[in-house]
């Protein structure tokens, strides 16, 4: 398996921090507050991000401020935050939040951009904007050079291009373009993306089986889990069964990755493609 470096701070590092009391309404600054040693007193929608981002770990003493697009303003205000730490897709109350505590707002997903680039410069922003920019810095080499072992691993991998996709049922994918953070962190691999259609930075809305008919040569990557409905349908699926990477045996699998997060969503992704690619291709069903 690829070593990748983790986003860790040791805890001099930590010690040395000005204490900084945050509160993330989003999740990818959620992730990127804690890839710079600064976990937030309370953060959005934990329990689901416990489940689907799986890493980094929220300690327990985190308050829950209830769902991202409707959190709990008292809770919040009693968390005593310094800094709200959000994002443009939550602009819309963004006026209630500087009532309780300055509010930093960073952009990590945009149509047509890749986030990964973003991802790692919210790293070094966040850091300077709480007054510690040396942990930006320390996160961020330790990312760099996360990725950089990563892509040398997958070196061998480089020769078919990698088709991205979750599965919604047995007729239907989404895609990962360029512009998702899958995608963006595909490139940064050394790895060809063999969906070339737009996207809207994160996937394309769902779209019919039989585009993947269109990338014969690619690895097919299953992101996330499959509906058990869907793994009995795609089974009894003649047009599933004979797609070139599901009859060639080119088909991997990827536990949940949170598609809308930060610099560590990219390297949780990164680290488990490279050990799909190296363990071998799976069934879906």
């Amino acid at each position: 398996m690829v070593a990748a470096l983790p986003l860790r701070v040791t805890a001099a590092a930590a010690a040395a921090a000005p204490a900084q009391r945050l509160a993330a309404i989003d999740w990818a600054m959620l992730e990127t507050a804690i890839a710079i040693g600064h976990m937030p007193v309370a953060a959005s929608e934990l329990l689901r991000f416990r489940a689907d981002a799986v890493t980094p770990a929220v300690p327990r003493d985190v308050t829950d401020l209830g769902l991202r697009g409707s959190p709990n303003f008292e809770l919040l205000q009693l968390s005593r935050p310094d800094l709200i730490l959000t994002s443009p897709f939550y602009t819309r109350y963004e006026d209630k939040l500087r009532r309780i505590a300055p509010v930093l707002s960073l952009t990590f997903y945009r149509p047509g951009d890749p986030p990964l680039p973003r991802a790692l410069a919210a790293l070094d922003d966040l850091a300077r904007a709480i007054g510690d920019p040396g942990a930006g810095r320390r996160a961020r080499t330790r990312a760099e050079a996360a990725l950089d072992g990563v892509a040398t691993g997958l070196a061998a991998f480089r020769d078919r291009p990698v088709a991205l996709i979750e599965i919604g049922d047995a007729r239907h994918v989404r895609a990962f373009g360029p512009d998702s953070l899958f995608g963006s962190t595909l490139t940064r691999l050394g790895l060809e993306n063999a969906w070339s259609a737009k996207t809207r930075f994160s996937f394309l809305a769902p779209v019919p089986m039989e585009r993947l008919a269109a990338m014969p040569e690619a690895r097919l990557v299953i992101v996330g889990n499959v509906p058990v409905e869907a793994r009995r349908d795609l089974s009894r699926s003649v047009l599933w069964q004979a797609l070139p990477p599901v009859r060639e045996n080119r088909l991997y699998r990827l536990e949940r990755v949170n598609a809308f997060g930060g610099a560590p969503a990219a390297l949780r992704f990164a680290e488990l493609l490279a050990a799909a690619f190296q363990t071998g291709p799976r069934r879906a069903t």
